[in-house]
């Protein structure tokens, strides 16, 4: 598997692990695209969905699966996910592009409208995004929620933004 020499997962290894929502649920807006690969003891994204959308079940260490009916595409797991591997995509934002939501933990954080450098898993420069959304409730824990903007065609390789 390409995870074990490059270090991170690629679309088709999530694909094949059956962790990406179908292309009809992404027709019916926002959805949590979980893309991890540890079979440790960690249950948070399970226990704060409010709409029981994730299952880890028994035991633990059994990796997280998404119930995609269920999911509104909230964010809050993406907040609670210690391993930083929730990311919430938004294919129907606009006719041309897409929105993806990650964890910042960073500071300084974007601002609304900053026109930020969208990466990939990887953290390479894939294109130009802008921040349409920041989520920072007390309830996230310090673990911010940035929202980006970015060509629907790089919906699902964008995961993060470089650094301000």
């Amino acid at each position: 598997m390409a995870i074990q020499e490059t270090g991170c997962l690629d679309y088709k290894e999530l694909t094949g692990l059956r962790q990406v929502p179908s292309d009809v649920r992404y027709t019916h807006g926002p959805v949590a695209v979980i893309e991890c690969v540890q079979c440790i003891p960690c249950n948070p994204c399970e226990s704060s969905c409010s709409k029981n959308a994730i299952h880890i079940g028994d035991p633990i260490t059994n990796l997280p699966e998404l119930d995609e009916e269920k999911c509104i595409g909230c964010g809050i797991c993406v907040s609670r996910c210690p391993g930083l591997a929730i990311f919430i995509v938004d294919k129907t934002y606009t006719k041309t592009t897409a929105a993806v939501s990650f964890p910042y933990e960073y500071i300084p954080l974007p601002k609304e409208g900053d026109m930020v450098r969208a990466v990939n898993r990887k953290g390479e420069y894939v294109c130009d995004g802008r921040i349409v959304k920041i989520m920072n409730p007390k309830s996230f824990d310090h673990t911010p929620v940035v929202t980006v903007e970015i060509p629907f065609e790089q919906a699902d390789e964008i995961r993060g933004m470089e650094r301000l």
